[in-house]
């Protein structure tokens, strides 16, 4: 069978009515001649009525994780490899090499007195702390040192670079990228510094100190389209989920929630990534909904579980799963004693840009999905 019948076969039932003939049929084979095609042979696959997304919600357990991650360290140097990372693979990204929709995640792991040489690229990339002590990252000259829970920006086109200080510890972040995003808009650049490690050149955690203050604009002159403040700490950032939950009842969807933004504009940290932190209360569930935009999650604090989809997903902290983009989630905090953190990782911004956001809230059974699997 011609590639033009089994495209026109394949075409979903809907919006197109119109019965194969054998005139029809060479007609699309002599168009498929032309490098050409018939739009209601394929309507209804490229302008579906909703979204339809090819990735499947999955979680990634830590624990599982860890051990196979940390091996990496005798088999790979960082010379060797460029970045010694495991990236997590969604069944349906096939060979984009995506964690989910334009997102890509893997988890990075580095030893004591370890260094990585510096680099730049089109594609803008956070990382979340997961564990270990002494970690640092020096972007354009500035150095931030960097703990459990923390977020660093390492934006497009910035020289960056990895290290561990030689009395630290092994460790391990996720690093979350557009990469998968701009691969489609075929606009991806890398470059390896010159010298291979950048100089510093201001006091280290000198974004922190200039542009930490909730509030408090300096005056400094920032003429970039992503964040100034490079580290984003994780002891204020829990201090202000904490506070703001005593005066508020938060969202019926998720729960207790702050987005990590821009202290310039107050928008998002970067063009094309957002993140956030939501803290679910001793014993909270929320109501399931669902929007466009993919989201990864990582628990940074406590247990529970999701429901993504039908499906119940148990996590507990360090674990790291993902919501697709339009499927319905929900959450629930495991203990009737202590509050759960998750920190998440979205393509919001790039949403919001296109003007291409929607949020539909679930009307059955109370707000709440029916556990299929």
């Amino acid at each position: 069978m011609t590639a033009a019948r089994e495209n026109h076969r394949e075409a979903v039932a809907g919006r197109s009515d119109v019965e194969d003939t054998a005139e029809l049929l060479a007609y699309y084979e002599e168009l498929e001649t032309l490098k050409a095609g018939a739009l209601w042979t394929v309507a209804n696959k490229i302008e579906p009525w909703e979204p339809v997304s090819r990735y499947s919600p999955v979680l990634w357990p830590y624990d599982k994780m860890r051990s196979h991650v940390l091996r990496a360290i005798d088999l790979v140097t960082p010379e060797k490899a460029g970045r010694r990372v495991i990236y997590l693979n969604n069944p349906g990204a096939g060979d984009r090499a995506a964690c989910v929709g334009g997102i890509y995640s893997g988890l990075q792991v580095m030893k004591a007195g370890e260094t990585a040489s510096a680099h730049a690229h089109s594609t803008s990339a956070m990382r979340f702390i997961m564990e270990g002590r002494g970690a640092y990252t020096i972007v354009d000259g500035h150095k931030m040192t960097l703990g459990a829970n923390d977020l660093v920006l390492t934006p497009n086109g910035t020289w960056h670079e990895h290290g561990i200080d030689p009395e630290g510890t092994t460790c391990i972040w996720q690093d979350c990228l557009d990469i998968p995003l701009v691969n489609t808009l075929e606009a991806n650049f890398y470059a390896v510094h010159p010298d291979m490690h950048q100089k510093v050149g201001y006091a280290v955690d000198d974004t922190k100190y200039t542009f930490g203050a909730p509030g408090l604009q300096p005056q400094v002159s920032w003429d970039k389209a992503y964040s100034p403040l490079y580290k984003y700490e994780w002891g204020p950032t829990y201090e202000a989920l904490v506070k703001y939950s005593k005066v508020t009842d938060g969202s019926p969807y998720d729960g207790i929630l702050m987005n990590y933004v821009n202290p310039r504009n107050n928008g998002p940290v970067m063009l094309t990534l957002g993140a956030s932190m939501q803290l679910l209360r001793a014993g909270e569930k929320t109501k399931a909904h669902r929007h466009t935009g993919n989201v990864i999650y990582q628990v940074a604090k406590g247990s529970g579980y999701s429901i993504i989809g039908g499906q119940r997903f148990d996590w507990k902290e360090k674990d790291i799963f993902c919501v697709p983009s339009w499927a319905f989630h929900e959450h629930a905090n495991g203990s009737s004693s202590d509050d759960a953190c998750l920190f998440a990782f979205n393509d919001f911004p790039v949403m919001n840009a296109l003007g291409l956001y929607r949020e539909q809230a679930f009307g059955d059974n109370d707000g709440h999905q029916k556990v299929e699997a």
